[in-house]
C-alpha cells in the first residue's frame, strides 16, 4: 500500500480510547467530553481492521489513546493483534502511570516497544503539567520497563518557560540509559 507521494505504508496507529487519567495542560484539560463506550471500536473490530491492514502490507501497529491502558483488556488486544499473520511489531504510546502494574501482562501478550510521555524529570513540574501526583509511578514504570528488556522511548513536549530548561537533562538520561528521547512539537 502506498500513499499519494508513493511512500510505502507499513504502520497503523489505533486509538483504543479517548479517556485519560491525566489532565495535561496542553493536551486534555478538564472539560473535555469523552466518547461513550458504545461508540468506540470493540477489540474485535480493531482486530478486523488490523487484519485488513496486514493484508495490505501493514507490519506494525501502535496503540494510543487518550491513555490506552485506561481501557480494560489491553493485554488481550495486544495478544489478538500479535496473532495476525504479517503483524511483526506491536507498540504502545502511554503516559506511563499504569504501566508498572500491568507490565508482566503486556510483555507476555507480546508488546514489543513502548513510548512513555514524560515532559519533565521534576516532580513538582510534573504535577503542574499533568494535574496529578504520578511522577514516581511513571518513573518506576520506566525503570521496570527497561529492566524487562523492552525498547523504551520517552516523548517530551518542550514548553517555553515550563520545562525547556530540562532538555539537556533528557539528553543526559538518554546517554546513560537504553532510552531514546523524542521531543514532540506542542499541538495547538
Amino acid at each position: 500500500m502506498k500513499d499519494a507521494q508513493g511512500r510505502e505504508i507499513k504502520y497503523l496507529r489505533v486509538s483504543v480510547t479517548d479517556r485519560c487519567n491525566l489532565r495535561c495542560k496542553y493536551c486534555m484539560p478538564n472539560g473535555i467530553e469523552c466518547v461513550e463506550h458504545k461508540d468506540i471500536l470493540s477489540f474485535e473490530e480493531i482486530r478486523q481492521i488490523a487484519a485488513c491492514g496486514a493484508r495490505l502490507g501493514i507490519t506494525k501497529i501502535r496503540l494510543t489513546g487518550g491513555e490506552p491502558l485506561a481501557r480494560k483488556g489491553c493485554p488481550e488486544l495486544i495478544h489478538m493483534l500479535k496473532e495476525i499473520p504479517g503483524i511483526e511489531k506491536i507498540a504502545m504510546t502511554t503516559n506511563g502511570t499504569l504501566v508498572r502494574a500491568i507490565l508482566p501482562e503486556l510483555v507476555e501478550a507480546g508488546l514489543d516497544e513502548i513510548n512513555i510521555s514524560l515532559d519533565t524529570m521534576q516532580k513538582d513540574k510534573y504535577f503542574r503539567i499533568t494535574g496529578r501526583d504520578e511522577f514516581d509511578q511513571v518513573w518506576r514504570g520506566i525503570q521496570n520497563t527497561m529492566a524487562a528488556g523492552m525498547k523504551v522511548k520517552l516523548n517530551c513536549v518542550p514548553i517555553g518557560g515550563v520545562n525547556d530548561d530540562e532538555i539537556a537533562d533528557f539528553f543526559d538520561l538518554a546517554r546513560k540509559n537504553p532510552i531514546d528521547v523524542r521531543f514532540i512539537e506542542m499541538m495547538p
